[in-house]
């Protein structure tokens, strides 16, 4: 399997237009650069319609299991099903993403998720909604992620080429975050005025769109590569490929690091509406979209830079805490919301930064296995965390549980710069 980057002679093809140069947009140009690519732009419009469902039901989700429990390590706990999966089959899922066709997967994906969307509106609707009917359908759909993951990450090298690779990752992560700035939104009016039923069904209707998007690509614009063949060992061959190439191991631990408490920041505020706050649903879905214009000015930020060095992510992460614990000292709402959009920023930030990183030294012959690690260990501290920021924020409020989500990382990245600067390695770059 060639690793070979794209000539400047096939950037230019249909496959993979360049950037114009025109001066006087040159500056939007390069931070849009990978939009110049027709797979990626209907890609891209799918997954707009797929991410702001996918905030809808998720607030809705923890919402509806905080009414049925009144219990915030219950909300943590459904996080954590939803992510444990990943924990558990991550490694599987980028071996199945390096050795079928990854259009294929996504669309069952796809489908799979719509149809748990489905059984959960079903289910509210009719008034038989229970705990452990939610529980189930975030296991469920944490499954699928498991599968999806590695495979949608992966899927993005072939449709943009090497050269807009960091841009689109940046430009998938300002998707993500322009929905979860409508997508709380909509699920809060939708939950005060008819109840989080309809918000799951809302989502359920979205998969419509990412699924079209994947039937219109066109498949002989796809850099398409060899399937990694089947042999012993192959499903460690990421974890491998990581641990002997130190400016892609730290990243991951970095990431790591802060997933334990940065993907369980929406148990924390939920902590907040409900017990500092006293702002219900729509306190709630506020909270989350005050983050998420943190999140999208980051992504932007990101989307125009073309180089991370170690002691960049170290710098990152290091804002990263101490917003967060500044947060926890906030007097009043409005103030918490001011530095809330600085943590929505950072952690965007060191999310795309690192991510970029180790796809962008990964080989296109392990590109998915290597991404099915960076997501194994991502979302599955994210999964151990849940019932742990959970239980800290109903037994010590959600105040010490943002504190803590602010200094134990703190120390984690401090250690790691230690660590790398007696080795020498702090400016090292993977692009």
């Amino acid at each position: 399997m060639s690793s070979a980057p794209i000539s400047a002679q096939d950037s230019c093809s249909s496959d993979f237009p360049s950037t114009p140069h025109r001066p006087a947009a040159a500056s939007l140009a390069s931070t849009f650069a990978s939009l110049s690519v027709p797979n990626f732009r209907r890609f891209a419009s799918g997954q707009i319609v797929a991410n702001t469902g996918g905030w809808v039901q998720r607030i809705a989700q923890d919402w509806l299991v905080l009414t049925i429990t009144g219990s915030a390590t219950a909300v943590g706990v459904t996080t954590a099903l939803q992510f444990l999966p990943t924990l558990l089959f991550g490694l599987v899922g980028g071996m199945v993403a390096d050795r079928y066709p990854k259009r294929r997967i996504l669309l069952c994906t796809q489908l799979g998720m719509a149809l748990m969307a489905a059984v959960l509106a079903s289910l509210t609707l009719s008034g038989q909604v229970r705990a452990w009917h939610v529980y189930a359908v975030a296991a469920g759909l944490g499954l699928l992620t498991a599968l999806d993951n590695p495979t949608r990450q992966s899927f993005v090298n072939e449709m943009v080429g090497p050269e807009h690779l960091r841009n689109a990752i940046s430009i998938n992560s300002s998707i993500f975050q322009a929905a979860a700035l409508i997508g709380p939104a909509i699920s809060g009016v939708l939950i005060h005025a008819v109840g989080p039923g309809y918000a799951f069904t809302v989502n359920a209707l979205a998969y419509a769109g990412p699924i079209t998007a994947l039937l219109l690509l066109r498949g002989d614009a796809l850099a398409t590569r060899p399937a990694a063949a089947a042999a012993p060992g192959r499903l460690g061959d990421g974890l491998r490929y990581l641990a002997a190439r130190p400016h892609m191991l730290w990243p991951t631990v970095l990431v790591g690091v802060f997933g334990l408490f940065t993907i369980n920041l929406p148990v924390t505020l939920a902590a907040y509406a409900r017990s500092v706050y006293h702002s219900g649903p729509g306190g709630y879905g506020l909270l989350s979209s005050v983050v998420a214009v943190g999140s999208l000015a980051g992504c932007l930020v990101s989307a125009r830079r073309s180089r991370t060095r170690l002691r960049g992510l170290v710098a990152i992460g290091l804002a990263l805490a101490a917003a967060e614990m500044l947060a926890a000292s906030a007097p009043n709402e409005w103030s918490y919301c001011l530095v809330l959009t600085v943590v929505g920023a950072t952690t965007l930030l060191m999310q795309t930064s690192a991510n970029s990183m180790v796809q962008l030294a990964a080989d296109d012959a392990v590109r998915g296995r290597v991404m099915g690690v960076y997501l194994l260990v991502f979302f599955g501290s994210g999964s151990l965390g849940g019932p742990l920021v959970g239980g800290i924020d109903q037994h010590l409020g959600p105040r010490i549980g943002m504190l803590l989500a602010g200094a134990a990382p703190a120390l984690a990245t401090v250690a790691v710069a230690v660590k790398l600067a007696r080795e020498g390695r702090l400016s090292a770059s993977a692009a």
